[in-house]
């Protein structure tokens, strides 16, 4: 059964350290997705998702200006990511891996999501909704996001570990 992100009820954002001592957070305000989620065979499930990359949102223009350029996404070049799953390992009723191929910059890499499923529900309006949420931790460096600057203390401005924090609600289709 086919099942639509819901991007009112959904948020990807990520966690990246800044000058070894600090954590900033974003996300990306723009995104898109099909999931075919098969409930009795949930490992049988297929993920498609598609994300705007100007839509980058670290509160802060200047730095988001320089994340959308040449240094970083380069969205002139390349404006979407894309994530793909491949396969989904079920741990127990509400766990599993979902591994899938992430595209930055025409970069594809293998990727684990971890993911909990936070159940179904019946909407007031008669759509049935799942709820999921999701983690991984990828290198930036693996798609050639590598600008960077050394630090006068040691160190560098921009950590390599990417955390990634997903809230997904999907909306069923019916057919």
């Amino acid at each position: 059964m086919s099942w639509q992100i819901d991007p009112a009820h959904s948020l990807i954002e990520f966690t990246v350290t800044h000058m070894m001592i600090a954590k900033v957070r974003g996300r990306f305000n723009n995104f898109s997705g099909l999931v075919e989620l098969n409930e009795n065979q949930p490992e049988k499930t297929s993920v498609d998702v598609e994300i705007d990359v100007e839509s980058i949102d670290t509160r802060q223009q200047q730095r988001d200006d320089h994340l959308r350029s040449g240094d970083f996404f380069n969205v002139a070049e390349y404006p979407k990511m894309k994530f793909i799953g491949t396969n989904v390992n079920v741990i127990d009723k509400e766990h599993a891996i979902l591994n899938g191929d992430l595209t930055i910059k025409d970069i594809t890499k293998p990727v684990s999501v971890k993911v909990e499923f936070n159940g179904i529900s019946k909407s007031p309006w008669g759509s049935t909704s799942a709820g999921f949420s999701a983690t991984a931790k990828i290198n930036r460096k693996d798609w050639a996001l590598t600008w960077n600057q050394s630090l006068e203390t040691g160190g560098v401005l921009v950590g390599d570990e990417i955390s990634v924090n997903i809230e997904i609600e999907l909306i069923k289709q019916e057919s």
